[in-house]
């Protein structure tokens, strides 16, 4: 089974350009990029070839460094090699884990401009320094950016293409939707708990076994800790002990991330390059403090003050919780059920950060404590340039319980109405409009 995603769009409007520039797919380790890359190229081509560069042969690799000079030899010899036909301008060629062999990234220059074929380049890591520290990287690259199976997919996924629909028209006319939301929200817990990445969904759409996804799941993970060893040379323990440590810091109250909970004496400026490092790598989404709440939030964020998200809301949940499967199925049903105790809040807001990011926005949150004057002390989860006034800013509180408070929202929203468009509030109720706070299920995230 070959999951839809959304990222398909992209690579369609990229071929209508007739190769102007090759397409580079950045994301996470296991993500779907290379499936996404082959199915664009058995579907729109009438020929693609695929060189996986982590286990290319030295005789495939020699094509590129003997030959670049002469792409009528390249051709040649790459045509002998695979034994694919080349067709002039209905070829897709594929360097997939392209960050394993920089020289092919080099001659995208090349490849473009000769305007044979279609170029596509797949791989993680891309930006990580000995990636591209003898190469020239290529301005005929366009990049995007691809993630876990967002809410839609993973709908899609389950056959409940219709569901996203319902969720859109009701977003679209501000309407509630009655007892329709009790089985959404059950489906978007289960998204929640599966989480987006590929092999996860399949499982889950194969055996419906929550066990077998976790192990799947654990697997990533221990993926991505072997990449830490192997890639962050030189302060993989601060990566790795950064890493570790995103459950616990995002179970607190104020989930900005403390490093002294790894060293008390550890500085955020020590620690820059192992941030740096799990953003490359797109294992994590960093929020940042933006420090005056206006359109422009790069310009006042605070780099040293952060929030850490995993990329997958799944991957958190097992990186969280060290269980047996039967232990892991009994929280699997409580969270499904939505009668799991602790840490709720972690889990929304996590999911929250992973569908804002997913559809391109940076993350912001606000943060101010004045101990003189309470008024000036809030919190708000996340910033957003207002969808309908892009000129205004739209403040977002997350709420998982049942009962909760929105003072630091109406301090928010009174403290700074010049700059403020509309005001939402995500929490696991059906929708209600109150004091001009539009107050969303949480699985309307992706309609904002």
């Amino acid at each position: 089974m070959v999951l839809k995603r959304n990222i398909y769009k992209d690579l369609l409007l990229w071929k209508e350009e007739q190769g102007k520039t090759a397409l580079l797919i950045e994301g996470a380790r296991r993500v779907g990029k290379t499936t996404i890359a082959e199915e664009f190229g058995k579907k729109e081509y009438t020929s693609y070839m695929l060189i996986d560069f982590s286990v290319a042969s030295d005789e495939m690799k020699s094509i590129f460094i003997q030959y670049a000079s002469n792409l009528d030899d390249f051709f040649f010899f790459l045509t002998a090699l695979s034994r694919i036909e080349l067709h002039h301008r209905d070829t897709l060629i594929i360097f997939d884990e392209v960050q394993f062999f920089p020289q092919a990234r080099q001659l995208i220059k090349h490849l473009v401009k000769d305007n044979r074929y279609d170029y596509i380049e797949t791989g993680s890591l891309l930006s990580i320094k000995q990636h591209v520290k003898d190469i020239l990287i290529p301005s005929e690259e366009r990049a995007v950016s691809m993630y876990p199976l967002d809410f839609e997919e993973f709908c899609i996924a389950l056959g409940q293409e219709s569901t996203i629909k319902v969720i859109k028209d009701h977003y679209e006319q501000l309407k509630p939707l009655g007892p329709l939301h009790a089985h959404i929200m059950k489906l978007f817990r289960q998204y929640i708990l599966v989480g987006g990445m590929p092999q996860a969904v399949l499982e889950f759409i194969h055996s419906k076994d929550y066990a077998k996804v976790d192990r799947i799941k654990r697997d990533i993970l221990q993926l991505y800790r072997n990449d830490i060893t192997k890639y962050a040379k030189g302060y993989e323990s601060k990566v790795a002990n950064i890493y570790d440590e995103i459950p616990a810091q995002l179970s607190k109250h104020e989930k900005r991330f403390n490093l002294s909970a790894i060293s008390k004496n550890a500085r955020l400026r020590e620690y820059e390059d192992a941030f740096m490092w799990l953003d490359d790598a797109m294992v994590v989404n960093i929020c940042s403090n933006a420090e005056d709440p206006q359109v422009g939030l790069s310009l006042y964020k605070d780099r040293f003050t952060v929030k850490l998200y995993m990329v997958d809301t799944g991957l958190l949940i097992s990186h969280a919780y060290d269980m047996t499967d039967e232990i892991h199925r009994d929280i699997a049903e409580k969270i499904v059920a939505d009668r799991l105790e602790t840490n709720h809040g972690m889990i929304f807001e996590n999911i929250v950060a992973q569908i804002l990011q997913a559809k391109g926005k940076k993350l912001y949150f606000y943060s101010r404590k004045d101990n003189n004057n309470s008024q000036n002390t809030m919190e708000i989860d996340f910033l957003i340039i207002d969808p309908n006034k892009p000129s205004k800013i739209s403040p977002i509180e997350v709420k998982s319980g049942k009962r909760y408070s929105t003072t630091s929202l109406h301090k928010f929203k009174s403290k700074f109405r010049s700059k403020i468009g509309q005001s939402y509030v995500l929490h696991t109720k059906d929708l209600v409009i109150q004091d001009n706070v539009y107050y969303l299920p949480v699985y309307m995230t992706m309609c904002l």
